[in-house]
């Protein structure tokens, strides 16, 4: 048997992969973790499976489920949301598959600072104006950030910050941001990317806490911060199609 850890994608159904929906539809045993993967993409499980909600239960819980499927001769979905590489608590639970002898694979979906951007409708690299994305969370009630990974630190580079778990700590994140970006740097905060309730609150450092407090949204949010995200800024085209720059699939500059 084998543990397929499943990126579940930010929450659309349609949005899994079709590697994703294959195995969902194919496994005995799904586990799901349903505070962010919604019903209906494991609603394709096949008739009998043994479907678990896992948000209730511990890890220990949810590996002696892994286990005797292992001991069954089962094949697992484990399903997450987004892509599992990114904040989906899987090397703790790759750790005890290891020490247990059970196989694995990691089938990538569709992370949610994607869907974001898609909700936004626009590319986060931006030429000569941004070209790099920093994924990053606030601590919270979360375990805690390396030493070295602050928000101040990241903010140095001038890039773009997609920060996960930071909803209610927007004006620590506004305090800790404004001397490196400006008050009037650009904001988006993305509720539920790709969820039929889907919110988009675009604003700036100085005045985004008072907008998503209006709104009042409290979890499963995104938030994107730097230049960005502000809009057609006169910006030069790329040279991925400039025909000045010529390339081994473009070998002669048109004129």
């Amino acid at each position: 048997m084998t543990v397929y850890f499943i990126g579940a994608g930010p929450g659309d159904p349609e949005l899994l992969t079709l590697k994703a929906a294959r195995l969902i539809g194919a496994c005995p045993v799904c586990l799901y973790a349903g505070s962010l993967v919604p019903e209906e993409v494991v609603a394709g499980a096949p008739e009998g499976a043994r479907v678990l909600d896992t948000a209730p239960m511990t890890l220990d819980e949810t590996h002696a489920e892994i286990a005797a499927a292992h001991a069954r001769g089962q094949d697992v979905a484990r399903v997450h949301s987004g892509d599992p590489s990114l904040y989906g608590a899987i090397a703790e639970q790759i750790r005890r598959l290891k020490a247990d002898g059970i196989p694995y694979e990691i089938v990538p979906g569709v992370p949610a600072y994607t869907a974001a951007a898609a909700a936004l409708g626009q590319e986060l690299t931006i030429p000569e104006l941004a070209q790099s994305i920093v994924l990053t969370r606030m601590s919270m009630k979360s375990t805690s950030m390396p030493a070295g990974e602050t928000l101040e630190n990241f903010a140095a580079t001038g890039t773009t910050l997609a920060i996960h778990l930071g909803i209610r700590a927007l004006r620590d994140i506004e305090r800790r941001l404004t001397p490196f970006y400006g008050a009037d740097c650009p904001v988006a905060v993305v509720y539920r990317a790709s969820w039929p309730d889907q919110q988009v609150i675009r604003g700036t450092l100085s005045d985004i806490h008072a907008k998503v407090r209006t709104a009042k949204l409290t979890r499963t949010a995104l938030i994107l911060v730097g230049p960005a995200l502000g809009g057609d800024q006169g910006f030069p085209d790329s040279a991925l199609y400039d025909p000045a720059q010529p390339h081994v699939l473009r070998p002669k500059a048109r004129a």
